[in-house]
């Protein structure tokens, strides 16, 4: 059977771990979990306490410090025998494997081994209640920047292809290709792993795994979408928790630019600023926390070390 190891980057997630790993056996049917690294920043509420009693052959590996997501991945990832492996799934620990949940993505990269190499695999993701969580996403242009400044993200994912998001339940409906997708739950493939390398830790929270899916592709890997596999995340702090949607904003802003320049980067800049804007003049907090961070360089700064 294949072979695929499971890392999961804690930070106080006490409260979520201990039901995501409880969900591993029966999301691992089909396949051998070979490994499962609790990569740890430096949690003070019991993380890793819960990590080790459970009933898994569970590694935990301390970061020392909140080094961040991408790190708490490459962190895992190092202790793991890739040779040895033929993916590895990142997870959040605020997730929930359906039985059989990983089979079917590692299928994904087994059946496109003779045309377009497929790397990354996501599965079809689902809020608590069961309702469609979208976690698909175009590749970021100004274009789709200015249309959801103009109406909005979410109507703008249900307009053809006007928008970053992908809104329209139709699009969850069947596989296919992504320019990248949400990295809550992930399959790597472990020879795209070893050829692309580790993921970008100046981003310590949101925007890794968007540079991460397009850097794969730059090396010829896609982002494949696979809905037979289903994953339960709770998630939605980025939407509540008016720091962390400045976060999100500013390194997608970082993002851009840094792969397109700095006149494509300053158009960007002002059509995600324009949409931030409208949102905080209608009264929403974490658009309000956005615009600062845009705004004042000093609080980009505190916001995201460069």
């Amino acid at each position: 059977m294949p072979r695929v190891a499971v890392v999961i980057v804690t930070y106080n997630s006490a409260d979520v771990l201990e039901g995501c790993l409880a969900s591993l056996p029966a999301g691992a049917e089909g396949v051998e979990l070979a490994d499962v690294v609790v990569a740890d920043n430096a949690s003070k509420d019991g993380s890793t306490a819960i990590a080790d009693r459970a009933d898994l052959p569970v590694k935990v590996v301390q970061l020392g410090r909140n080094a961040g997501y991408a790190a708490g991945i490459n962190a895992g990832i190092a202790a793991l025998d890739l040779d040895g492996l033929d993916a590895v799934y990142v997870l959040n620990p605020d997730c929930r494997l359906r039985p059989g949940a990983i089979a079917p993505l590692v299928a994904c990269l087994a059946e496109h081994r003779t045309g377009p190499r497929t790397g990354i695999v996501a599965p079809y993701m689902v809020n608590p209640d069961g309702s469609l969580q979208p976690s698909l996403r175009r590749a970021p242009t100004v274009a789709r920047a200015l249309v959801e400044a103009v109406i909005g993200g979410d109507r703008a994912g249900r307009l053809g292809a006007l928008g970053e998001l992908v809104t329209d339940p139709r699009d969850y409906a069947r596989p296919g290709a992504f320019a990248w997708v949400t990295g809550a739950a992930m399959l790597l493939s472990a020879r795209m792993v070893r050829e692309v390398g580790p993921w970008d830790e100046s981003f310590l929270l949101y925007s890794e795994e968007t540079d991460y899916c397009l850097r794969a592709a730059d090396l010829g890997w896609r982002t494949w979408y696979e809905p037979a596999s289903v994953i339960e995340h709770i998630g939605g702090d980025s939407g509540v928790n008016p720091m962390l949607a400045a976060m999100l904003v500013v390194n997608k802003v970082r993002l851009y630019r840094r792969r397109n320049g700095v006149v494509a980067g300053a158009a960007y800049f002002a059509a995600v600023l324009a949409g931030e804007a409208v949102r905080a003049l209608a009264g929403r907090r974490t658009a309000r926390a956005a615009v600062t961070a845009l705004l004042r360089p000093s609080r980009r700064t505190k916001v995201l070390p460069q």
